[in-house]
């Protein structure tokens, strides 16, 4: 379990410290992580276990993981596992408090026969249609189902075969007996179980009858000893509905779970939605759920983020009750933090220029010590060659007066090397920039006799012989600035989110990374090796640049 996560006091901290100063649950803290396995989880999601198991962490407390798979028309055990393996990637542990909703099918389906034995259910025969319609509006009340008055007895009766698959889907429901008048909609009969003769991933065919969510949560709740069930404002509304749940089934007011509803995290130029992500992934507007455009924690595992970055981030946006909309440059600046710290540095060139330095030896190869950090010991070797490359953007045949990268008669310092002069400059027959001609100052390197002279321009470079070939991925927002003010979100996706570069080259130390690995190339930003590389083809992403706006606009 991570440190630190989640400590900074809070509303919900605050309720808390009334309720253990109040005598109730002497027993301790108990909160639940409980998503639906219908997709990918998103960084909003990651709020939510920073902020369940983060509670848990800071009162000593417990926090359980517990699949919410009562609707398996969209569930899938793929989901399950990816789950799992974000939770635990985050940094968290739910130790052999792994459930399912499924768990419970027997014992929620109890629980309802004993609503209706009390008078507090019914099944009724109205379609959804009919259902909406009767529900009445903000401002008008609803109108009682005709099948509201049915006696206990052919309730039972008819909710028994509903569970013995003798009805088709949609033919029934039942609904809690609450209040067809309450101001609060939610409270005007909702549905509780339903019929869908679709086979459940873990209970197979067993049932054709399922909980809906705001019965089995609250119950699930219960039965699992949760303190304190916390989840986002949406569900603000619900909560007296699942407080009369607990109520109507005679759960004890100074034990039972407590709902609270915090803020959900909404990101600039993203999108926040389960239903819409499935629809990118469906429609094969990216490659998957772990796209490293995606919000998903998956995708931003695969681009490079770290689990302390997304871990800081959602400590530094606080716990709010109202929603609100956070830049994601905030993000950006959490991983830029933590990849300063933890990244090696080496030299990539994206956009190769050729460089022969004439008065280099053509079959000499100089090793020269650069260091990995910084703030580290740690150092390696790059070749030296008489042929390298620098970026195209490190040269302009026609500079402004303050360009102090290469032009022709001028001089720059290469990384970890010598000073060269550009004295000529080779163009091909459409007048393009192919090859420029240096030289070099043999006495300029680290100890050398001119290695003092003051240079303003610094490149990084590789060599042409010794380098490696790599595809560079460079990813910007997956939608447009604009995305708010589109009806349809799709309109809004950012047609240059992805651009792929294939002949860029990278210094030979990486040759033997491994999947996940995490640089920060010098002058460019910082880059993950992505899970399509291969040894004979490096594949890079771009995890972020280096530029902070963030904290720019945190020093104004």
């Amino acid at each position: 379990m991570p440190e630190n996560v989640n400590l900074l006091p809070n509303f919900i901290h605050n309720i808390i410290d009334e309720d253990l100063k109040d005598g109730k649950y002497a027993d301790g803290i108990h909160t639940r992580f409980p998503p639906e396995p219908n997709g990918y989880l998103h960084i909003g999601h990651a709020k939510s276990i920073c902020i369940n198991f983060g509670t848990a962490q800071k009162y000593k407390g417990l926090c359980n993981l517990r699949f919410d798979d009562t609707n398996p028309t969209k569930e899938d055990i793929e989901y399950v596992d990816s789950i799992q393996e974000d939770v635990k990637w985050l940094g968290f542990s739910w130790d052999d408090r792994m459930f399912y909703a499924s768990n419970y099918f027997d014992k929620l389906y109890d629980f309802a026969v004993e609503l209706i034995k009390r008078g507090k259910a019914y099944v009724c025969d109205l379609n959804a249609e009919q259902i909406k319609e009767y529900r009445g509006t903000l401002t008008e009340p609803g109108i009682k189902s005709p099948y509201r008055d049915r006696s206990v007895e052919e309730n039972i009766d008819l909710f028994g075969r509903m569970k013995n698959g003798e009805f088709a889907d949609g033919a029934k429901v039942l609904r809690a007996k609450i209040n067809m008048a309450s101001p609060n909609i939610t409270m005007r009969d909702p549905i509780i179980y339903r019929i869908s003769h679709t086979p459940h991933h873990r209970t197979g065919e067993k049932w054709c009858i399922y909980p809906m969510y705001d019965f089995a949560h609250p119950l699930s709740d219960a039965i699992e000893g949760i303190t304190h069930s916390i989840c986002t404002l949406e569900f603000e509304e619900h909560r007296p509905l699942y407080n009369w749940l607990l109520e109507s089934l005679g759960f004890d007011i100074n034990s039972r779970p407590k709902q609270i509803e915090f803020a959900r995290l909404n990101l600039t130029n993203t999108v926040m939605s389960k239903r819409k992500l499935r629809q990118l992934v469906e429609g094969n507007y990216v490659s998957g759920w772990d796209d490293p455009r995606m919000p998903t924690i998956s995708g931003f595992r695969r681009r490079g983020y770290t689990a302390a970055s997304i871990r800081d981030f959602c400590e530094q946006i606080g716990v709010a009750k109202s929603n609100s909309l956070v830049d994601i440059a905030m993000l950006e600046h959490c991983v830029r933090e933590d990849l300063n710290k933890k990244a090696n540095r080496v030299m990539a060139v994206l956009h190769p220029l050729k460089v022969v330095i004439t008065n280099f030896p053509a079959d000499k190869r100089e090793d020269l010590l650069a260091e990995n950090r910084p703030d580290s010991d740690g150092t390696r070797y790059v070749p030296f060659t008489r042929e390298i490359y620098i970026e195209q953007a490190d040269f302009m045949e026609n500079a402004p007066k303050k360009f102090f990268r290469l032009k022709p008669e001028g001089e720059v310092r290469l990384k970890y090397a010598y000073i060269i002069k550009c004295n000529e400059v080779i163009k091909d027959t459409d007048g393009n920039v192919v090859e420029l001609h240096c030289t070099y100052d043999p006495e300029s390197k680290r100890g050398g006799a001119t290695a003092s002279r003051k240079i303003k321009g610094t490149l990084h470079w590789v060599s042409v012989k010794e380098s490696l070939p790599v595809e560079v991925r460079l990813y910007d927002y997956l939608l447009k600035a604009d995305a708010d003010n589109q009806k349809d979100f799709i309109t809004a996706l950012n047609p240059n989110s992805l651009t792929v570069l294939s002949e860029c080259r990278i210094e030979p130390s990486v040759a033997w990374v491994s999947q996940g690995t995490k640089y920060q190339f010098l002058r460019e930003g910082y880059f993950c090796v992505d899970k399509d590389s291969r040894k004979e083809h490096l594949v890079f992403n771009r995890v972020v640049g280096l530029r902070d706006s963030w904290a720019k606009a945190k020093r104004k």
